[in-house]
């Protein structure tokens, strides 16, 4: 039972951010759904994407690609999880952090990055409303009031601007209409004190503008108890709010203009760092494990905001249709501060040391702009063309304190530059009405200039300023045969580029620089409507090798990064997205992927883990070879499904949606330990639920992670078997409507 204080506590704060909501929403808003032509029951509707930078069918796209949206995209956040909830949830994606809801990690098809400092750069590149979310704070941006969400698979180098040899997760808001005053609220509220409201309202101003404005509130009670000080409730919990507002100003002519601002603040629990959470010798937990429990004597917390604004205008022209994108994101302030020993003596296990971290950004600007030509020519030859220009200006830092006095025992603040700038091109030719060809091509200049700015008890090794700058072009070619009006054919070739990336340096690492990284990937696959449109899939078979990649060396024998380049890493794998109508009322879907991953460096080796079972073989120096290993955070295989079935009530519909998502096991680390092999790890969602007035109003029970399944999903290796865990179980009731 909830006490009664708890229960009005949580009342109270869900009828404020209703209140807070309630200037922009109006009593019986509604859920906004994306705009679709009419279907048939029983018939899927058709899916379009804009992964060439045009809207296309998903079945003309001649590269691998899911798009999440409506039901499928809602569900997953409903118990107030953020953005690392996508992992797992379409094929070949994981997403993962160890600074908890600010610092998400992604990785396509095993391919990304592990390196948690402030600078990090990834494989994988994020776009939210056509701009680049360059810094991995700048990723965690919540889910919400989205059209939907394409993951594009392989390298996306020639079209899309930064980082992208391993692939695209492309996020894109609803926008403004003109047509009338709609919009949607969204309330929940679950265990652990979980609470959700967001919503959006959409207001035409005139016959020339219109205005939709988003808002996001999300809340966790701290629910775990700190052990060492006695104080129960003390950790876990968060505070999160969002905004964004879009201007569309469309006068009935060839130009169109976007105007879009937004902003986050998230404050809360950071990352709880568990001390000898992993039994020796084994990746199980140790005895006496109680996920509600912890022994600290160190502070955790972080704090993070946000904020942003865009342009995007557009001409349609009597030949061509030009596009300028301008962007701007901030971050205003990032501290994120944590126990990485655990407790004390009185704790855990004996912890030989009284250490805490922190780190952070002081501030971090980002400039973009892009202009682009598309031709509208009704013949065979079709084209794009344009230039892209990225500018970041970042400031960050890193702290370490005594945890037994709570003092700050070093500081180190770094600065980076970073310039960047493409032209690009891409051209589409139909051969015939069944085989299309397209090519494209891309030419980037990458300068970074990275520089010590402070150093407080800290004696750097090294130089004290870097300065990289690096340019490539790079490729792709693919062709697209229709066998026939409902199945088509594809193949795929393509390059990517992956500037050097700088970590700052340490105490005991200098300054370090990955070089440059490229790929060649290769890709076919096929996609069909099945059964007159009953049915839909999609299956890939791809192959790559990365050449020179940047992998970051974490831990080992004390907690920090260190930059190092693999001479060769090869990947290949297989891709299967596939959904229908069982009956008229059960749609069912299924997706999976099989993604191997290999380090072929024999020249390579990382410092061991300290008081762990080293799996690989050691060299003459007692280090770790890792050729022939995985790389970290790269499961084998993924599988993900849903099922809803529906049954037609008198004023509605009454129904059972479930979700399920697999990995398998997983590398933290790139070595392997026996306590640092992650188990596999299956979760699965439930929701039930009534619909009434053609879906105008929804009430709905649920439940996420409903087996409660709890697993070790990262981990400091260089003291004490430190680890960190998934999310819990969350059960609780969600009402929806829309206007």
């Amino acid at each position: 039972m909830i006490k009664k204080s708890k229960m009005h506590k949580r009342l109270a704060r869900t009828h404020g951010a209703m209140l807070a909501l309630g200037a922009i929403l109006p009593i019986g808003s509604a859920m906004a759904q994306t705009a679709t032509e009419p279907v048939a029951a029983g018939q899927l509707e058709t899916v379009t994407v804009t992964a060439q930078r045009r809207k296309e069918n998903i079945r003309d796209v001649p590269l691998s690609v899911t798009l999440l949206r409506d039901e499928k995209l809602d569900v997953l956040v409903s118990g107030g999880q953020d953005i690392r909830v996508l992992a797992g949830k379409v094929p070949s994606l994981n997403v993962e952090s160890s600074n908890g809801r600010t610092f998400p990690r992604f990785y396509i098809r095993g391919y990304g990055n592990t390196d948690f400092s402030t600078f990090a750069s990834q494989p994988v590149s994020l776009v939210y409303d056509d701009v680049v979310q360059e810094n991995p704070i700048l990723k965690g941006f919540p889910i919400f009031d989205l059209a939907g969400v394409e993951v594009l698979r392989g390298p996306q180098g020639t079209l899309f601007g930064r980082n992208t040899p391993a692939g695209v997760v492309k996020f894109e808001s609803e926008k403004p209409n003109l047509k009338k005053v709609e919009g949607y609220y969204n309330v929940s509220t679950a265990t652990h004190g979980t609470d959700n409201v967001d919503g959006a309202v959409n207001v035409p101003l005139s016959k020339e503008w219109a205005m939709r404005v988003s808002a996001l509130r999300q809340h966790r009670d701290n629910y775990v108890d700190n052990t060492f000080t006695g104080q129960n409730n003390a950790l876990e919990g968060y505070n999160e709010h969002a905004e964004r507002v879009q201007l569309l100003y469309a006068p009935g002519g060839a130009f169109n203009a976007l105007f879009n601002v937004h902003q986050r603040m998230t404050t809360g629990s950071a990352r709880l760092f568990r001390a000898n959470l992993i039994q020796k010798g084994t990746n199980d937990f140790a005895d006496g494990f109680d996920a509600d429990k912890i022994s600290t004597n160190g502070q955790n917390y972080q704090n993070l905001q946000t904020d942003g604004a865009s342009m995007r205008l557009s001409w349609d022209l009597d030949a061509v249709k030009l596009y300028s994108i301008t962007g701007r994101e901030q971050v205003r302030s990032y501290f994120s501060r944590g126990d990485i020993d655990g407790g004390t003596p009185a704790g855990p296990g004996f912890i030989p040391f009284q250490v805490e971290t922190g780190g952070g950004l002081s501030g971090l600007r980002q400039t973009t702009q892009e202009f682009r030509v598309e031709s509208k020519n009704p013949g065979a030859l079709n084209w794009q063309s344009g230039i892209y220009y990225f500018h970041e200006d970042a400031n960050g830092f890193s702290n370490n304190f005594n945890s037994a006095t709570g003092a700050q025992t070093s500081h180190l603040a770094s600065h980076q530059k970073n310039t960047a700038w493409a032209p690009f091109a891409s051209v589409n030719y139909a051969v015939s009405d069944a085989f299309t060809v397209r090519g494209g091509l891309r030419y980037t200049r990458d300068n970074k200039d990275f520089n010590t700015v402070e150093a407080v008890n800290v004696k750097q090794i090294g130089p004290g300023s870097i300065e990289e700058s690096k340019h490539k072009i790079n490729w792709d070619l693919s062709g697209s045969y229709k066998l026939d009006k409902d199945v088509n054919v594809y193949a795929r070739v393509a390059t990517g580029f992956r500037a050097p990336s700088i970590a700052a340096a340490s105490a005991s690492v200098p300054i370090t620089v990955a070089d440059s990284e490229t790929i060649l990937s290769y890709e076919a696959g096929i996609k069909a409507d099945l059964f007159k449109r009953r049915a839909r899939v999609a299956f890939s078979v791809y192959d790559f090798d990365v050449k020179n990649q940047q992998l970051t060396v974490v831990g080992g024998t004390s907690n920090v990064t260190r930059l190092i380049n693999a001479a060769k890493t090869k990947g290949h794998g297989a891709e299967l997205d596939l959904e229908g109508f069982v009956t008229p009322r059960l749609k069912m879907s299924l997706g999976g992927s099989y993604n191997f991953t290999e380090i072929a460096d024999a020249s390579l080796s990382v410092a061991k883990c300290g008081s762990c079972t080293v799996e690989n073989p050691l060299n003459g120096a007692g280090r770790v070879v890792i050729d022939g290993n995985p790389l970290p955070q790269a499961p084998k295989w993924i599988i993900n499904s849903t099922a809803r079935y529906s049954i037609p009530m008198a004023d509605g519909e009454l129904f059972v949606f479930t979700d399920w998502s697999y990995r398998s096991q997983i590398n933290f680390f790139l070595y392997q330990a026996a306590e640092y092999t992650g188990r596999s790890l299956l979760e699965g969602g439930l929701r039930v639920g009534y619909t009434w007035q053609e879906g105008k109003y929804e009430l709905a029970a649920f439940g996420r992670n409903i087996t409660n399944t709890r697993r070790i999903t990262g981990a400091i290796d260089f003291n004490n078997r430190t680890g960190f865990i998934n999310e819990p179980r969350v059960l609780g009731v969600q009402f929806k409507g829309n206007f």
